[in-house]
């Protein structure tokens, strides 16, 4: 069944089917509205909702209830993701399963807090010290909204680490005709727990991209929280042998599972010679140009990206077949994924479309740059 629904609210309805049972965050355009939507989703117990005093509590408060067994999400915009960034990392470092929805809006400090942009692609990549990676989704639409958000929790929840969802303000408060019910979802994943038999170690692992068991702080285990580096004991230590494991082992559970979670839509013409590359918002005007561009029978492609990071390399090359002389990657930002396709895309040129005044991109600004036609 359609549904008029905003982006917001479709987040909302993923981060809930996922199993989602708390939410905390602190109101801020244009974010506030999945504080709101949680508040009236929790009226009947299933769950907390705390609007707090600011973005650091409302993360502290997120990542406890995590660590205490809960599924736990809070929301923001830039300015809340730049104040999220110390937790953030601690999350990393003790495992916490989270996830943290980011509104973006346009320009860094407040920038425009009623217009649209996004800018925060690479803010979310390397937000907390020493670069260890985070995955990353954004949305294009309601439906992947909501999908998006449901995975989210279970990488959260297998991989026990912070994820970050990116939205765009068009998406967060734009309404969409969707139909929820009909977006396939993977199987619900939630933590491996601790067994009851023998010794528990709270960060024990086997290979370096294996995911520690879980027990809840508060439980019958001990559970040791420390942000600072760590033995599989929950420890402090000074052994470097141990610190390289522990560090290594925060790139590898991401970097070695990444196809696992991989999120892509491709329309691929093996006889096209043009390709749009595009994530978010840019989605829509992409998927106009071409439908315009086969029209008047030129041949090309597209491939939109909601696992933006770590990047699905794969994917993105293989989207480069041979006959694809021109590369489009369509932003509203000053040009930052663009970057990333340059160096897969190797000697086949790249055109970097951006806007961040706050506007969108037109259909027809990206179909001027792909002007390969069929003959007659």
């Amino acid at each position: 069944m359609k549904e008029f629904v905003t982006g917001n609210q479709a987040v909302v309805r993923g981060a809930l089917a996922a199993g989602c049972n708390f939410f905390a965050g602190y109101p801020i355009t244009p974010a506030s509205s999945i504080l709101t939507e949680f508040i009236a989703a929790f009226a009947n117990g299933r769950g907390t909702a705390v609007q707090t005093e600011d973005e650091i509590a409302a993360i502290g408060q997120c990542i406890g209830a995590a660590m205490s067994g809960a599924k736990a999400l809070t929301a923001s915009s830039g300015p809340g993701l730049s104040l999220y960034s110390e937790n953030i990392g601690f999350a990393q470092m003790i495992e916490a399963p989270l996830v943290i929805v980011n509104c973006q809006r346009m320009g860094p400090a407040t920038g425009g807090a009623t217009a649209t942009g996004e800018g925060d692609v690479m803010f979310a990549r390397f937000v907390t010290a020493g670069g260890y990676p985070l995955p990353v989704l954004v949305a294009s639409d309601g439906s992947t909204a909501y999908r998006c958000a449901y995975d989210a929790f279970n990488i959260a929840e297998r991989y026990r680490t912070p994820v970050i969802l990116l939205i765009s303000k068009d998406i967060s408060l734009t309404r969409q005709s969707v139909d929820l019910d009909s977006v396939e979802l993977p199987p619900m994943v939630d933590r491996t727990l601790a067994n009851g038999n023998g010794s528990f170690r709270p960060y024990q692992i086997n290979r370096l991209d294996d995911t520690p068991s879980f027990a809840p702080v508060g439980g019958s285990r001990r559970a040791r929280v420390t942000g600072s580096i760590h033995d599989e004991d929950g420890l402090l230590t000074g052994d470097r042998g141990r610190i390289d494991r522990k560090l290594r082992h925060l790139v590898a559970k991401i970097e070695s599972h990444r196809r696992e979670w991989e999120l892509i839509d491709a329309d691929i013409d093996p006889e096209a010679t043009s390709l749009v590359i595009c994530y978010g918002v840019t989605d829509g005007a992409a998927r106009d140009a071409i439908d315009d561009m086969r029209a008047n029978r030129h041949r090309v492609s597209r491939l939109t990206i909601c696992s933006l990071w770590p990047a699905p390399v794969e994917a993105i090359r293989a989207a480069i077949t041979p006959l694809v002389q021109t590369i489009v990657v369509p932003e509203l930002n000053i040009g930052l994924y663009v970057e990333e396709i340059r160096r897969m895309a190797g000697p086949t040129p790249v055109v970097s479309i951006t806007r961040a005044d706050g506007g969108l991109i037109e259909p027809a600004t990206i179909a001027a740059s792909m002007v390969q036609r069929v003959p007659a």
